[in-house]
């Protein structure tokens, strides 16, 4: 029988993957606190901090 591999807590992090559940539990609070049925692109951008860049894209604010 082959060995088992332990994996702790520590090995099993994703840091990209818990980046992206923080920015989606931060739009849904900014979701349940807005006063329309949907948060506006502008709104959206705001708590993704995301800002225009070059010609009007879309660059994150670092």
């Amino acid at each position: 029988m082959a060995p088992l591999l332990l994996l702790t807590a520590k090995t099993l992090q994703d840091h990209v993957a818990l980046a992206e559940i923080e920015l989606c539990g931060e739009l849904m609070i900014a979701a349940a606190t807005a006063d329309g049925e949907r948060l506006s692109r502008d709104r959206i951008d705001e708590v993704l901090r995301v800002s225009a860049g070059p010609e009007g894209q879309a660059a994150p604010v670092c």
